[in-house]
């Protein structure tokens, strides 16, 4: 006969073997990808967004799709994250479209554009304005599965060892770029080398660099641009914003049940706005202490030279819309769409209201 006490030693011998065997079945449910980014770990800007979006990824999951981040290099380069994760070697990456040229020239208008998008502008032209299908169209001819996750806002034109007083000056530069910029500046007579950032201080203190843009005031005073370059100049008309992605591969997307879809696709978004302004907030801090500090010159780039870099970014754009590729051809005229509809409103929005805040009357600050 089973007495009270005997019972209760039955009992709670019962609920552990029950939470016994309940930890391996709640452990077998739990994936773990591996994202591999282009960044070293925590770069200031997007190493330090590719961690909030893996740390996204787990937390909006409840921790049932757990995210690994591997930086640059401890895996695989940061150039090879696109393959690693097409192939499978990896789940997820984080980097930026400019970065993919050699796999089709429609991947490089989806991070940047000269003369083209700004930060929310490129936002809305995927969600509002039909890219996001070309964007998925185009990615999936490599099995993977893309969303934006951020923006750096506008970029500089870079820093530049001599000052630039007209495009005379521009030719024979040996210049570090990326994306449709590279081509833009190979028209205006510029020897375009693509390379990560920290190499680019390597180039620029070497002198096998005369010049080079990264991406703003917060990464680059990180990297130490302003020890071997003074002059920083602006605006950066071949990047007036530059998405950062991030591409999951496309069987293990499917693979994930509906709700864990939205997860991944909900942290990216949801990353977009907090990012980009991340990165302006920081940016206008670390230019202020890079001219107080460090005596950085600050130079705007003369407007003939302005001038000669949008017709150059002009004539890359029109050989995009006669590319033998009928999605890149697709994917280009989206983007002129959606920036001749922006362009006709703008100057009454964002134009005006800074057109109005450099007017002379008084206001506290």
């Amino acid at each position: 006969m089973l007495t009270r006490r005997s019972a209760l030693v039955a009992g709670v011998a019962g609920a552990a073997a029950a939470s016994t065997l309940a930890a391996p079945a709640i452990a077998q449910d739990t994936i773990t990808w591996r994202m591999v980014t282009a960044w070293p770990k925590n770069l200031p800007g997007p190493g330090v967004a590719a961690q909030m979006l893996a740390d996204r990824i787990t937390a909006l999951s409840g921790g049932r799709l757990k995210v690994d981040l591997y930086a640059a290099g401890e895996i695989v380069p940061g150039n090879g994250v696109f393959d690693a994760v097409s192939e499978g070697t990896a789940e997820i990456y984080h980097a930026v479209p400019a970065y993919w040229g050699s796999k089709s020239k429609g991947i490089l208008l989806f991070g940047s554009q000269p003369f083209g998008l700004q930060a929310h502008e490129q936002f809305g032209w995927l969600a509002h304005g039909g890219g996001q299908a070309l964007y998925d169209e185009m990615y999936a001819r490599f099995g993977l599965k893309p969303f934006l996750c951020g923006n750096s806002g506008p970029q500089w034109a870079g820093w530049f060892r001599n000052e630039i007083t007209s495009v005379d000056d521009l030719k024979g530069l040996r210049f570090r770029t990326t994306g449709v910029a590279s081509e833009m500046a190979a028209k205006l007579g510029m020897a375009a080398q693509a390379m990560g950032g920290r190499d680019m201080f390597q180039a620029l203190q070497s002198g096998a660099l005369d010049a080079g843009e990264f991406i703003g005031p917060w990464t680059d005073s990180a990297l130490g641009f302003y020890q071997v370059a003074k002059f920083y100049y602006y605006p950066g008309a071949g990047e007036p914003s530059s998405a950062e992605e991030c591409a999951v591969n496309l069987a293990a997307y499917e693979a994930l049940p509906d709700d864990l879809k939205q997860a991944v696709a909900y942290a990216a978004e949801s990353l977009y706005n907090p990012v980009w302004t991340e990165y302006l907030t920081n940016h206008s801090k670390a230019l202020q202490q890079l001219v107080a500090e460090q005596g950085v010159q600050v130079k705007k780039l003369p407007d003939d030279v302005l001038v000669a870099m949008g017709d150059a970014a002009g004539e890359v754009i029109a050989e995009f819309l006669e590319n033998d590729d009928e999605l890149v051809r697709k994917i280009t005229q989206s983007f002129l769409d959606y920036r001749a509809l922006m362009t006709s409103y703008q100057p009454y929005a964002d134009a005006g209201q800074f057109q109005a805040r450099e007017l002379d009357y008084t206001f506290p600050g």
